[in-house]
């Protein structure tokens, strides 16, 4: 059986979520059993990830409709990270669009080959959840036109495979836009990096 009381842990993300973004913030009863993969997979709990078909060698791909809750979800996923063994980082993909515009290919080895800080004599990986794909455009560095978050996650997935890599991911695009946006070749390597956990398309908008 799980160790973990999930019901305790949803009043633990509730008091967190209105600790950072205000009363407002709920967890809704429909949302709960996507939260509870969520929270099993950072709290690497083996019993649930297995009942759910969860890898915990895979990242996570968070997907659904404007407005569901990926972003602030991924954001609290934060305080379980620990049990990760990594340093947990939210990065938005615009974010990373707008960094290749100032430091052209240097944005890939920055989330590529140098996504690994020294901890004395340990490297510890960065594990990035790269929030909104989709959201960014195609720029171009000195003329040069790229699919920079394709590219970042082509680099990342060699790594993955090297080097046992984790990424995350939010987007609100179903797989075929992701193929259309990004290729065939980086949805095929997205089912290999994550663990899809989806909203259905129907999820209320929490921004109204």
């Amino acid at each position: 059986m799980s160790p973990y009381d999930y019901n305790k842990v949803f009043d633990f993300l509730l008091s967190k979520g209105r600790q950072d973004f205000g009363t407002n913030f709920v967890i809704l009863e429909e949302d709960k059993p996507i939260i509870k993969k969520l929270v099993a997979y950072f709290l690497k709990d083996t019993f649930t990830c297995n009942q759910e078909k969860i890898l915990l060698h895979k990242g996570i791909l968070l997907s659904g409709p404007v407005g569901c809750g990926k972003t602030s979800l991924m954001h609290l996923m934060k305080y379980f990270s620990n049990h990760q063994q990594a340093i947990y980082v939210l990065k938005p993909c615009r974010e990373v669009s707008f960094e290749y515009i100032k430091d052209g290919y240097e944005v890939m080895n920055r989330y590529g080959r140098n996504s690994f800080a020294k901890s004395g004599q340990a490297e510890v990986p960065r594990h990035y959840c790269f929030d909104d794909l989709g959201t960014e455009n195609n720029l171009k560095y000195f003329g040069n036109e790229c699919n920079v978050m394709a590219e970042v996650l082509l680099t990342r997935y060699d790594l993955f495979v090297s080097r046992k890599l984790i990424t995350h991911i939010t987007t609100n695009l179903a797989a075929s836009e992701i193929e259309k946006m990004y290729g065939n070749r980086v949805r095929s390597r997205m089912r290999e990096l994550c663990n899809l956990i989806a909203f259905p398309s129907q999820a209320i908008d929490k921004r109204k």
